[in-house]
């Protein structure tokens, strides 16, 4: 990610003369039936026990280093007006939860069967849903949403104001302070760095590939391909372990289909109920319509003419840097 002092002082320029709209809306495409969707099968999932580190999470790790943010130690500052900021980069070692330095992590859930304790083994990412209120939301135009399915942030463009993790039913996004366009308008009242997640390997997709996380998964939990073909997929392994689907229509329906022969009620409720601080437990709930839950804040969000002169700023540094791809 590159800037300049010329397209600062552009964007700069344009957020002067904008005060109403962001000139750049979240682009979020309904998912093709000829897209991608990535089964995973809890029944096969092991947690790579034998291994320090899940396989999937190396594998995801290994391929997205270079995408991995550096701070600047001096822009490493609490968020205007709040004393606080979100740094993980001498945390980047961690690999049981969702940080700007791991995309992808297997969640350990003990559940009760039959009398008996059964350890689950959920890898978790994002879910890259059919209908995104992250993108949906976005008033940068950061995050997107391809017909193929993948939905990635455009760290271009990106403020980390995080209202897309607010508006995440498994609040996926994670924001790293000292990164971003962010640095250059310090102090400002909205942002504070750059959002990050899994993008599903959508530059190997381009290419006929399969993502990181797949490809190396040793026991075949996981499997990528065609939307029409997963959920046939889905559907034939539920039938076969009398089990249960997730992910099909939960907050309108995900590109990621999980298969298990438990419940996913009850491993939900292992999950709260294990967790060190139940409210930010990633979840395998049902989550409410997040679209319509937070209608208010994106009606608000669009009119707000200080959103709306970030949103100029932002799509002045896109435009730069399109320009500059092409030339």
């Amino acid at each position: 990610m590159k800037f300049s002092r010329r397209n600062l002082l552009k964007g700069m320029a344009a957020a002067g003369a904008v005060g109403v709209l962001p000139s750049k809306k979240a682009k979020a495409e309904t998912a093709a039936e000829d897209g991608y969707a990535t089964l995973i099968d809890l029944t096969k999932c092991d947690g790579c026990e034998h291994k320090d580190t899940p396989v999937c999470v190396t594998a995801c790790r290994e391929k997205n280093a270079d995408n991995f943010p550096e701070p600047d130690p001096a822009m490493l500052k609490n968020y205007w007006p709040q004393d606080k900021h979100e740094d993980w980069s001498k945390k980047r070692h961690l690999t049981d939860r969702l940080t700007p330095y791991n995309w992808i992590f297997v969640q350990k859930v003990k559940t009760e069967i039959d009398g008996k304790i059964v350890e689950e083994h959920v890898p978790r990412r994002c879910m890259h849903c059919d209908n995104p209120p992250c993108a949906n939301l976005c008033p940068f135009g950061s995050m997107n949403k391809t017909k193929e399915g993948p939905v990635y942030v455009k760290e271009s463009t990106c403020f980390g104001g995080a209202k897309c993790r607010t508006v995440c039913p498994w609040s996926v996004p994670q924001r790293q302070a000292g990164v971003g366009i962010y640095t250059y308008l310090d102090p400002m009242p909205v942002g504070g760095g750059v959002m990050y997640k899994c993008d599903l390997c959508r530059d190997r997709l381009e290419q006929g590939q399969e993502t990181a996380c797949v490809e190396q998964c040793p026991t075949g939990a996981m499997k990528i391909g065609k939307r029409s073909e997963i959920f046939k997929e889905a559907e034939k392994l539920k039938k076969e372990y009398g089990g249960y689907v997730y992910g099909d229509k939960q907050n309108g329906g995900t590109s990621t289909i999980y298969v298990s022969g438990i419940p996913f009620e009850k491993l939900d409720q292992a999950i709260v109920s294990q967790a060190k601080n139940p409210k930010k437990a990633m979840r395998l709930h049902n989550p409410e319509n997040m679209m319509e839950k937070h209608s208010n804040w994106a009606v608000s969000a669009l009119v707000a003419p200080f959103i709306g002169a970030l949103g100029a700023f932002a799509a002045t540094i896109s435009k730069g840097d399109k320009k500059n791809e092409n030339s």
